[in-house]
Formats: C-alpha cells, structure tokens, sequence
C-alpha cells in the first residue's frame, strides 16, 4: 500500500469525527441533540457556493473553503463561545498544519491552503465563506425556535450583526420573515 493513499484514508477516518462532533453551543440553548459539525458544514458548504454565486466571487472556491473551515473539531471539539474567558482559541492553522502534516504534498497544499484563505479573510470568496457559516448558524437557530426552543435570540443576532455581504444580510433578513417549511409552499 502507497504512504500518500495511507495517509489520505487515515486523515479520512479523522474527518469521519466530525459526523459524531455536536455544535456544543446549542446544548446551551436546550437542544438535547443538536447538529454535528459534518451536518453543519455541509449546509455552511451550499450557502458559501450560492451567497459567492451572487456575490460574484467563485462559488466552488467559496464552497471549498467552507468545507474545510471546522475540520479542526476533530482535535478540540466544538468549543463553545463562552470557552474563550477560559481557554486560549487555538490556532486553526495549527491544528490543520498537524492534521495534514503526512498528506501528499499537493492534498496537503490544497487543506492548508483553504484554511489558511478562510482565517485571513481577505478574498471574497473567504468572505461569503464565513458570511455562509454565521448564516447556516441563523438559520439553525430558526429551525430550533420553530421547534419549541426558546433561547435563540442571541444567535440570530450574532449572526445577523457578522454578516458582510449584502446577499448574507438580505437572506438573514428573509430567513428570520420566514418560515422553515416555506420550501415546501413553493
């Protein structure tokens, strides 16, 4: 068996974590099941492809970016914000740099790359990347709150205030007017 296919099925079952890692911040909120970081980034993923598409940036670079922003989870776990008074945030450049440190070259260029994109935020499609995180976030707190659980105010509006591109603002503005199952009146 070659190193470079070893090395990518190892990192695969690492990345297989993130099925099993929850968004632990719910919990807060009383969600006794929330999220996994995987169901997140995959929305997180969509939304950065359609918010570049409409912002004119690359929406599968966007997408990209988007697919590896929390693959560190693997190593931390999902730290809630109010970890920050007592943890230092640890470096996600980092972690990735550790995580793909047997890659092959280009696989590892490719991870560290995006992430590396991600955390600057200077391009675009870097931006609609993370305005697409905080989004899936808002639109995860509405999908609560539609289920009965009543403390997810103060998600919807960290998002909302995040946000910093017009097309995220405009579809926070009408995530919050609507309701989850408009999809299905359409």
């Amino acid at each position: 068996m070659s190193e470079e296919a070893e090395a990518i099925a190892t990192f695969g079952y690492e990345l297989g974590l993130l099925k099993r890692v929850r968004r632990t911040g719910w919990w807060h909120a009383g969600v006794r099941d929330p999220e996994s970081v995987a169901e997140h980034t995959t929305r997180t993923a969509q939304l950065a492809a359609l918010i570049a598409a409409e912002e004119g940036a690359d929406p599968a670079r966007a997408a990209f970016l988007a697919l590896w922003h929390d693959t560190q989870e693997t190593r931390t776990g999902d730290l809630p914000h109010t970890a920050t008074a007592y943890l230092t945030k640890p470096d996600p450049r980092q972690i990735t740099a550790d995580q793909t440190a047997q890659l092959p070259d280009p696989a590892r260029e490719a991870v560290r790359s995006a992430v590396d994109e991600y955390e600057a935020r200077q391009t675009l499609d870097a931006i609609c990347a993370r305005d697409a995180d905080k989004l899936e976030m808002l639109l995860q707190a509405v999908e609560y709150r539609e289920i009965g659980v009543q403390r997810v105010e103060g998600w919807i509006e960290s998002a909302q205030k995040e946000l910093k591109t017009e097309t995220g603002r405009r579809i926070a503005e009408a995530a919050t007017a609507l309701s989850p199952l408009s999809w299905r009146h359409r």
